[in-house]
């Protein structure tokens, strides 16, 4: 009996495996957006004629393998099947081992409707198609049906030991995923009603927040329901996107613990500039080692890869330098035969989305777990605006080669003339900056071009700020009334920022929940819950879960300070009040407390404050850009047996994701309601919401700000045994407006002094 077809591969999947051969070259790059893309191929098939016929669905089998593809067009007329590439730049720039994988792709495609259209030859016209000048440059050659049909099986033949492969690895992960087992004794209080949401939400194809208590097992709580539903729904990956990279390091010790009954394999996803090897080098043959050759050692590190069930960022790089390949480019091929995928939020939300754009090319079931969700609203915020300063483009102008210069001066001039219209200090804008577009537009092109002739002759600013008009130029693609452009000078130049910026990600974010099968956002703080499916568009059928907490009020006493204030023109005054709390406190019952500032300048104060009073008082605090190693040590201080404050700023490192059980901290005192500044820019987001949501200070300060507030509380309770004391510090957290978005079970009592103990008790 012939093999049936049991293993489904797209064309240019299938080409991507067996085609690509020498260099990893991002010389010519970056390529046209998908929607210049998909606004290209339109552009040409429209100049065919009417018999022209486009997108025609392909497919042929060999094996176990059934070949699926559009071929982008068919002219019946010249008997010739096409295959359209979209460029910018210069067509010379090209890389031949990019031209040898288009054609690869464009001779199956050859094949797929010779045999569709029974054709004992065909003509294949590789079609390249500048988005700039809109000109198209064709090469054509005319191959018989037979030997379209050798390059075909030579292609499968290439992927069906591999095809072969990841059939048996997704039977056996299907058949342990089945009998798999929860790896403790028990659920914790609180996680088996989190982890039923989601495996409900999973089964029946939908989108849910759960609002959960830190401390009860989020993470395995998420991640073991979507496992166990994956055989039933034919998941094809689990995607688990964190904020921090402390979210990432639990989703993976919690996979650890999962992975000892299945054979799951676990990618984790790091930025660029934290993998890359060699980061004063070009990314290109010629001037980095690791590129060099790249997919020509692709196969055999993408073998031993899998052999290793985790790969984090240690494991993942072992494995690359020992095959001489680039850690960063090994881990994004690896992506596509990964089971569990632990990264950043911004590779599935953000604009250019490494994890959506497979998804969506590779129509995998995927399923979404959103870590710490409250994030998300900033986060994407950030992602879907772009900004341009006029001070680090000068520097870049003043310095920029030759060829250039007359595209950054038209740029300078355009820019002038815009912000000369401007005479207060900061100003939403009517319209955006068509012209400035068009000098950016330009700029781009030229540049583009440049690099593919001299890809070393460009410095880091001018390649940053090439970088930064092109996400400026995409994101003025998008713009629409969920976001605003406005323009900030700066005194006493009368420098000006441009800002393109989003006050609302929900239009861009709704298309990306559209496309999971299920998505399960998750927090200690995702409350109020209209906000944020205002916020972030969740789907009208997203159902919502708040999680009782596991723990109760004689676990935490909360205190609220209403005799200080910490707004800004009270903090010098308050300062002699926060570190007489403090010490007492202290005094009253010695361990490890964080204490949480709304900036790094009142932080200062107030620590500077209690060295001197109380210098017998342990004390260590955070700094400005402090590295990861400088955090860990922060970390560190906090043990089992030491004493001593902390200081930390609201909303940074040390506000979430970390866990302090027991007397590792045993209070905290928040001297601050987090809001965000008041400002020109905020005062404009607080007019859109009252007008859009009806519900202004709300939306852009209350409920940003009491969301920090919430988190950092979190750290003092991890679990049933601790018990601690939290200080909230200042008058307006005893309004009940305030009141109302804390944690159900905290007691909050309202003192308006704390006087000194006469001796210390112990916890």
């Amino acid at each position: 009996m012939p093999e049936q077809p049991s293993y489904d591969v797209a064309v240019r999947a299938l080409c991507e495996f067996t085609a690509k051969q020498g260099d990893l070259d991002l010389r010519f790059t970056p390529s046209p957006t998908a929607r210049q893309g998909m606004a290209g191929h339109k552009i040409v098939a429209g100049r065919r004629h009417d018999r022209y016929q486009a997108e025609i669905t392909l497919s042929d089998t060999f094996g176990a393998l059934y070949v699926r593809g559009r071929a982008d067009g068919y002219d019946p007329v010249l008997n010739q099947v096409e295959e359209i590439k979209t460029y910018r730049g210069k067509l010379d720039a090209i890389p031949e081992n990019h031209r040898h994988l288009h054609w690869a792709q464009a001779r199956i495609y050859g094949w797929l409707c010779c045999k569709k259209m029974a054709l004992r030859e065909i003509s294949i016209a590789l079609v390249y198609f500048d988005i700039a000048s809109e000109k198209e440059t064709v090469f054509t050659e005319t191959q018989s049906a037979e030997a379209l049909r050798e390059h075909f099986e030579l292609q499968c033949s290439r992927f069906l030991t591999w095809a072969h492969q990841e059939l048996e690895h997704a039977a056996r992960r299907n058949t342990a995923l089945g009998v798999m087992g929860f790896p403790h004794a028990s659920f914790r209080t609180g996680q088996r009603e989190l982890a039923a949401s989601i495996y409900r939400a999973a089964m029946h194809e939908r989108c849910v927040t759960a609002q959960a208590p830190t401390g009860i097992g989020k993470t395995l709580g998420s991640l073991f329901p979507l496992l166990k539903a994956w055989p039933a729904k034919q998941l094809d990956k689990i995607f688990f996107l964190t904020a921090k990279s402390s979210g990432r390091q639990l989703a993976l010790d919690a996979l650890n613990t999962l992975r000892r009954e299945t054979p799951l394999r676990v990618l984790e996803l790091v930025a660029r500039d934290k993998a890359c090897e060699h980061p004063d080098k070009a990314c290109h043959g010629e001037s980095c080692p690791l590129a060099r050759g790249f997919y020509d050692r692709l196969p055999s590190a993408r073998a031993a890869a899998l052999n290793v069930a985790q790969l984090d960022r240690h494991a993942l790089r072992t494995i690359a330098l020992g095959h001489a390949v680039c850690p960063y480019y090994l881990s994004q091929e690896l992506a596509r035969w990964s089971d569990v995928i632990v990264g950043d939020y911004n590779y599935y939300f953000d604009t250019s989305a490494m994890l959506f754009a497979l998804a969506e090319s590779k129509e995998w079931r995927v399923s979404v777990l959103v870590d710490e969700a409250h994030n998300l609203v900033e986060r994407a915020r950030a992602m879907y605006s772009a900004t341009l300063d006029e001070t680090r483009f000068r520097n870049v102008r003043r310095t920029a080669p030759a060829p250039l210069k007359r595209a950054f001066d038209k740029i300078g001039r355009a820019w002038r003339t815009l912000a000369s219209q401007q005479t207060v200090e900061y100003a939403v804008q009517e319209t955006l900056p068509a012209r400035l577009l068009e000098t950016l537009e330009n700029m781009i092109a030229i540049v583009t071009e440049f690099i593919g002739e001299q890809p070393a002759a460009l410095d880091r600013d001018t390649l940053r700020f090439y970088f930064d008009a092109m996400h400026f130029v995409r994101i003025a693609e998008r713009f629409d009334t969920h976001s605003v452009f406005d323009i900030t000078l700066s005194r006493p130049r009368q420098q000006s920022v441009l800002c393109l910026r989003n006050r609302v990600p929900a239009p861009h974010l709704k298309a990306r929940f559209a496309r999971a099968h299920s998505v399960a956002l998750f927090s200690a703080t995702l409350a109020p819950a209209h906000f944020y499916r205002d916020m972030l568009g969740l789907p009208e059928t997203c159902m919502d879960v708040d999680v009782a907490s596991p723990f109760h009020a004689e676990q935490l006493k909360v205190r609220v300070v209403a005799n200080v204030s910490t707004r800004y023109r009270d903090r010098e005054q308050s300062v002699s009040q926060l570190v007489e709390l403090i010490a007492t406190q202290y005094r009253r019952m010695p361990g490890n407390y964080l204490s949480f500032f709304s900036s790094f300048e009142y932080l200062d104060q107030v620590a500077n404050a209690l060295r001197c009073e109380f210098p017998d008082i342990p004390v260590w605090q955070q700094t400005r850009s402090m590295s990861e190693a400088d955090q860990r040590a922060f970390l560190a201080r906090f043990t089992e047996s030491s004493s001593g404050i902390g200081f930390a700023v609201l909303g940074g490192s040390f506000g979430e994701g970390i866990d302090l059980a027991g007397k590792r901290l045993i209070g905290a005192f928040i001297a601050t309601l987090g809001l965000p500044q008041l400002n020109p820019v905020n005062q404009h987001m607080k007019a859109h919401m009252d007008r859009d949501f009806g519900a202004g200070y709300d939306y852009t300060y209350l409920f940003p700000g009491l969301q920090k507030v919430v988190q950092a509380a979190g750290r003092v309770i991890r679990g049933q045994q601790d018990r601690g004391v939290l200080y909230l510090i200042d008058d307006r957290f005893a309004r009940p407006e305030v009141r109302r978005l804390f944690p159900a079970w905290w007691e909050v009592e309202i003192v308006r002094h704390v006087s000194r103990p006469r001796a210390p008790v112990l916890l």
